[in-house]
């Protein structure tokens, strides 16, 4: 496992703001030599700010840079205000912080299993960038096909989207009702990331079809 160096408190220098929908982008910075497992998270904000806000890190281990995956809320004015940040300000970066994966790489033959909602999918995206030959699935469950963010990033056989709005996905639902359905190994290793009603259902879902809890990992965004 790398060793992480934690930073109290430093400023980055934003290098680009990609945007993935009208409500969702990716902001990259500048690494300034951090080390992360995938999973961790940082905290954000423009430098001086009492509003910060914690981002799971969407990069891989191997970036150059670090890059967070953020949905802009109405209410939201640290997601707001880093959306319209221009190449070479400094963001404000705190960590990185977390263990939610930690454990990750130690199951030795055991399958992952990643189930996220939105963009949850942030520290799955950092795992697979880190660790393409990872033997994994990931189920994305998304309103419509166009928030299944850089889908390219995934092996197609490996990746399952669920539109709950549309039929343009794998399943056309809930990623709670495919779970229902689809075949579960009890021996899988589940890492569950988004909001807290998915991890909830989905939860009693696995564990009524014979996932120990012991093999259920969760990280809730909201």
């Amino acid at each position: 496992m790398i060793m992480n160096v934690q930073i109290d408190k430093e400023v980055f220098a934003t290098e680009k703001v990609r945007i993935l929908t009208p409500s969702t982008y990716v902001l990259r910075f500048s690494r300034n030599e951090m080390k992360f497992t995938p999973g961790q998270h940082l905290v954000l904000g423009l430098p001086g700010s009492d509003d910060l806000r914690e981002y799971s890190i969407y990069s891989g281990i191997n970036d150059p840079y670090l890059e967070v995956l953020i949905k802009e809320v109405d209410e939201g004015m640290v997601s707001k205000q880093l959306k319209n940040i221009k190449t070479g300000d400094l963001v404000e970066v705190k960590g990185p912080y977390g263990f939610f994966m930690a454990n990750s790489r130690t199951h030795g033959s055991r399958q992952l299993l990643f189930i996220a909602s939105g963009t949850g999918i942030a520290p799955f995206h950092s795992f697979v960038k880190s660790h393409p030959d990872a033997d994994y699935r990931l189920i994305h469950g998304v309103r419509t096909i166009e928030e299944a963010y850089d889908a390219k990033d995934y092996d197609p056989e490996k990746l399952f989207v669920s539109t709950s709005r549309d039929s343009s996905g794998s399943f056309a639902g809930r990623l709670t009702e495919y779970l229902k359905q689809t075949e579960l190994d009890p021996d899988w290793m589940v890492y569950l990331c988004g909001n807290s009603q998915m991890i909830y259902d989905a939860m009693e879902i696995l564990q009524q079809r014979g996932v120990p809890q012991r093999h259920i990992f969760t990280e809730v965004y909201f």
